[in-house]
């Protein structure tokens, strides 16, 4: 697959350490190789340069001119949904898991450990079970229907050549 996040004029980024980790920010502008211009107009992150070593880049892209003001990056944040799109993703998605799953108290975690120890004993006991009908009848058996067992579909004939 090709190469599809760029350090360019309006990329969002996620910011992965410092006062503001995170969130969300668009490129404003490149400095140098090192260090970006970003922006955060609707989640709260002032105008200010960032290292990239600190970014992590999304896939989430506006359009806007190089160096625009706030109010520039602002409407072309909320005109492109990027808020929405961003709740959609399934990174946003792990992020909110794992904050999730810090908060939890004690007795949370508990409840989480027996409830995943019951799943997987249903799930074991299942697979134990389609294992012991494999080997005792010689492979999977398909249900019964309530017309009888499952008949394996015919071939169909193909006209012999002339």
């Amino acid at each position: 697959m090709a190469f599809r996040k760029y350090v360019e004029t309006g990329r969002v980024a996620f910011i992965a350490s410092g006062d503001f980790e995170g969130k969300l920010v668009g490129i404003v502008n490149i400095i140098d190789q090192n260090r970006v211009l970003v922006d955060g107009p609707t989640t709260g992150v002032p105008r200010q340069e960032m290292s990239l070593k600190r970014l992590h880049l999304t896939t989430l892209s506006m359009k806007y001119p190089w160096t625009a003001p706030s109010r520039v990056v602002k409407k072309a944040w909320v005109d492109n949904g990027i808020d929405e799109k961003w709740e959609k993703s399934r990174w946003a998605q792990r992020v909110a898991a794992r904050k999730t799953k810090a908060n939890l108290s004690d007795f949370e975690r508990f409840k989480v450990q027996k409830a995943r120890r019951t799943r997987n004993k249903l799930r074991r006991n299942v697979y134990l079970q389609l294992l012991l009908n494999a080997k005792t009848k010689g492979g999977l058996v398909p249900k019964k229907t309530k017309y009888g067992k499952v008949k394996p579909k015919a071939k169909a004939k193909v006209p012999a050549k002339k």
